[in-house]
């Protein structure tokens, strides 16, 4: 059975980056298998007024534990995904946040030592292809780092030979991505375009991803508890897929040194 897992560093973003591809190739009858490192501790509270910073003396750790996997697990229903497996890290809150090097986070955890859980499930599942984020982690947070680090690792220590993708966005695209949601009323979040992204010569697949895109705007909308984060939520569904719909990658390995950009994920082996 092709495999594709996704390692991802906390409930719900395994929806905005990757939602797409987990749906598609779901669909398809390939085992989607959704690597969740951290708890997410640190994300919003229903009542966002207590919990709005994600590390006050008033955040209640356990309840968002409870209320974020559940969501997770109905993100994952909605998209297919056939196993979802938690690594149960300390979610080590935003850059800069006193959490990120506190005892127990998955950010201040040894990449050797937070890997082997990783290698265990890379030997159990066997992936043909994996997913993870790029060493700035998509966009700079700590905890998308170590899943990349932690991804390298556990790869390299189990011998697998998947092909081993990023997923990225395009950097010609940032300029109408920030007029797109300025006419849906949305500030664009402030980004280093120098890190963040992909030239396009950079990017090996791009994958069709339209048919599934109303399940992606549903399994972000199942993490209700972090809607205030997840700004394409306010997208009109035909901008959502028009933005969305088609998921971009960086190939990792084997190593692309350019040529026609793949369609698919699984070229060659099926």
């Amino acid at each position: 059975m092709l495999t594709l897992m996704a390692v991802h560093a906390h409930p719900d973003d395994e929806a905005s980056t990757t939602g797409g591809v987990l749906a598609k190739y779901s669909a398809e009858g390939i085992r989607t298998v959704l690597v969740t490192c951290t708890n997410g501790e640190l994300g919003d509270t229903p009542d966002v007024s207590a919990g709005e910073a994600g590390h006050g003396d008033d955040h209640d750790t356990a309840a968002v534990v409870a209320l974020r996997t559940k969501e997770l697990e109905d993100s994952c229903r909605i998209l297919g995904i056939t196993h979802l497996e938690m690594l149960g890290y300390h979610d080590s809150g935003m850059e800069g946040w006193p959490q990120n090097d506190a005892p127990g986070s998955f950010w201040s955890t040894p990449v050797d030592e937070a890997a082997k859980p990783l290698i265990a499930l890379i030997e159990k599942y066997q992936p043909d292809v994996v997913l993870t984020y790029d060493d700035y982690g998509f966009y700079g947070h700590p905890d998308h780092i170590q899943a990349h680090r932690i991804t390298m690792a556990a790869l390299a220590a189990s011998g697998s030979q998947a092909r081993l993708y990023f997923p990225t966005f395009r950097r010609s695209g940032l300029q109408a991505f920030g007029e797109l949601m300025e006419k849906a009323g949305v500030q664009p979040p402030p980004l280093d375009e120098a890190e963040f992204g992909s030239p396009d010569e950079d990017i090996a697949a791009v994958i069709d991803c339209k048919e599934h895109a109303q399940q992606k705007m549903d399994a972000l909308k199942a993490h209700v508890s972090q809607a205030g984060n997840i700004f394409f939520l306010h997208f009109p569904m035909d901008v959502f897929t028009e933005v969305f719909g088609e998921e971009a990658f960086v190939r990792e390995r084997p190593a692309w040194n350019g040529g026609e950009v793949a369609t698919d994920l699984f070229e060659g082996l099926r």
